[in-house]
């Protein structure tokens, strides 16, 4: 991970990485996006080391990306939700998986893909301008610092 002070750092990428850069988070929040929520469906489905679920679920709980909330009274059981917070990562996890599907395609292709809840077409990450409206090729990008 990155180092926690942003001494000569000001990067809103690096504030973003040191939250949900280490790899197993990104796998835990696409497995949510799937529709995991309990402890036991996180550790069967990613096959990770408890002691490194328990700790990255604590992470995203303290950030806000996630929420526990009890599913059982006796014992007390909890499931982990997503926030609205952690919902704002799925443009994110499907432009990394489109990536991935690009740039390291798979003989038998993609393992999974991202639809429309409704008519079931393909989604896609596109960037748009805010201002004239038109889509975006990657050539047209410049990130700037501005301040």
């Amino acid at each position: 991970m990155l180092r926690h002070t942003y001494e000569g750092q000001d990067c809103n990428l690096a504030r973003s990485l040191e939250v949900i850069g280490e790899r197993w988070t990104l796998l835990i929040i696409r497995s949510a996006l799937l529709g995991t929520k309990r402890f036991d469906g996180f550790l069967g489905s990613l096959q990770i080391a408890r002691n490194v679920l328990t700790n990255r679920l604590a992470r995203l709980v303290e950030h806000g990306i996630m929420e526990r909330v009890p599913y059982q009274e006796r014992p007390v059981r909890y499931e982990y939700r997503l926030t609205p917070t952690g919902r704002d990562l799925t443009r994110a996890v499907i432009a990394l998986m489109q990536w991935g599907d690009r740039n390291l395609p798979q003989e038998l292709g993609p393992p999974r893909r991202a639809e429309h809840i409704g008519c079931d077409g393909p989604l896609h990450v596109e960037l748009h301008c805010s201002d004239c409206g038109r889509r975006v090729h990657d050539e047209e990008v410049d990130v700037r610092s501005i301040r």
